[in-house]
């Protein structure tokens, strides 16, 4: 009985010293939610930590080779207008003089497209594109080429065509064609040339003449395609790169039947295909903003900062005091959560949010130098959307900024900040765009939840 009572004894104090240990740990663990203060749990809010937020402005974006075809514009009182236009060189395909029987007769020429399901804007108004014949060569484009790695962006890797380089092209369109966009019923895109081009085409392939008879000898005469939108479009159309210029032309078999056939012209060099994106801010908040006044704080924008695909528009985030708290030798950091609010009033079936974010490291110029990764891992981090909840509070994204804190102590991190945008991707095919929620102080809802140990 004796020793029954002595084991009772000495279990029962492991478990109050256990319990003490616990409530003395917890009791100097600190959590940055809310400014709510739970002093029985020794939990307080970190209110030093500083976010400032702007939105700024990239320059050089490279929008070549992603396979997808942007034409269009659409517009909101936000943010103002974008517009793009498609540029493309064209090739001979398996056209030879052969393919084309000696009797053959011209018929027509139309250029086709084939929408990939993408869309940004109102779909449910008349959309115009017009054709239009590139009359300068489509060359790509070096950014600092050989210059140091801080100054060339880290999503580019080699020659390009950028979202804001453009080619001269015949201001007579080819064809033009408007039409209703039901992009999730839509199979092509059918546009009808002018016989001019249709005609001197067909008898350069029945005659064997020598531009058609290679790609870089097309290329030479029939510099390439324009797809412009019209002044009055609603919504940028996505299309895929697959794109045929089609020779229609018939003859009479040795049956005697007449037989409809087709000479098609394709996109041989996909490289040398890009999608130039500008932006028109005139009578919004960002009228000013451009590539040489890259920044506006939110302050002079009444509280909005916002991101947007193509146009190279992100949101520049800094945290001024940040590393005094990371750099405090009591202060034990466990977690770290940057959360980004949006308002439900700018997702709808014609605008939906991305659907996941991305941060890059900028260096003092304003140049992305490296990618934000899952924490301890060389996979880039995504911050998927979350919906907006039924209980009122704002869709959002959130981003586990661990590692991020860590590496703001080095020397390579000084005078740094983040960009968000959308995933690379993104920034170079679509332009999806997010505009941040704002509280009842005109205050981007950026919150940076840290949980830290103080010793």
């Amino acid at each position: 009985m004796i020793r029954n009572f002595k084991r009772r004894s000495v279990q029962f104090l492991f478990s109050a010293l256990l319990l003490i240990g616990i409530s003395a740990c917890n009791k100097d663990i600190s959590l940055s939610l809310d400014n709510s203060r739970d002093e029985s749990m020794g939990i307080v809010p970190v209110d030093s930590i500083q976010v400032n937020a702007s939105t700024y402005q990239l320059d050089d974006v490279p929008t070549s080779g992603t396979g997808v075809i942007l034409v269009g514009k659409n517009s909101n009182t936000t943010t103002g207008s974008v517009r793009a236009s498609s540029y493309m060189r064209l090739g001979i395909g398996n056209i030879t003089t052969a393919s084309i029987p000696t009797a053959a007769q011209y018929d027509s020429i139309t250029f086709v497209l084939k929408p990939n399901k993408y869309f940004y804007g109102d779909t449910t108004k008349t959309q115009t594109i017009a054709v239009h014949e590139v009359k300068e060569q489509i060359t790509l484009k070096e950014v600092n080429s050989g210059s140091d790695i801080n100054e060339r962006p880290v999503f580019v890797s080699g020659a390009a065509i950028y979202n804001n380089q453009k080619f001269a092209y015949d201001p007579n369109a080819l064809g033009t064609l408007s039409f209703k966009p039901f992009v999730h019923r839509l199979d092509s895109v059918s546009i009808k040339l002018d016989n001019t081009l249709g005609n001197k085409l067909f008898s350069y392939i029945k005659a064997g003449n020598s531009a058609i008879s290679s790609n870089e000898n097309f290329v030479e005469f029939f510099k390439g395609i324009a797809l412009v939108p019209g002044n009055n479009n609603t919504a940028i159309i996505g299309y895929s790169d697959t794109v045929v210029m089609q020779i229609h032309y018939n003859f009479i078999n040795e049956e005697g039947f007449k037989v409809n056939s087709v000479a098609k012209f394709n996109l041989a060099d996909k490289t040398h295909q890009f999608n130039n994106v500008e932006a028109n801010r005139e009578g919004t908040a960002f009228s000013t903003l451009s590539i040489t006044n890259p920044e506006l704080n939110s302050s002079v924008t009444d509280g909005d900062v916002f991101l947007e695909g193509s146009t190279g528009a992100v949101v520049k985030i800094t945290f001024p005091t940040l590393l005094a708290l990371v750099n405090d030798p009591t202060v034990a950091i466990n977690k770290a959560e940057l959360v980004i609010e949006t308002d439900s009033k700018y997702h709808n079936s014609f605008f939906n949010s991305p659907s996941s974010l991305i941060l890059m490291v900028a260096n003092s110029g304003g140049n992305p130098i490296s990618m934000i990764n899952s924490p301890f891992t060389t996979t880039v981090q995504q911050a998927a959307y979350i919906g907006a909840s039924d209980f009122g509070a704002n869709a959002k994204y959130t981003f586990n900024l661990i590692e991020y804190l860590n590496n703001i102590k080095k020397q390579s991190y000084y005078n740094t900040s983040l960009f968000l945008n959308v995933p690379t991707t993104g920034l170079f095919s679509n332009t999806d765009q997010l505009i941040v929620a704002k509280d009842a102080n005109n205050k981007p809802k950026i919150k940076l939840n840290i949980l830290y140990t103080k010793f």
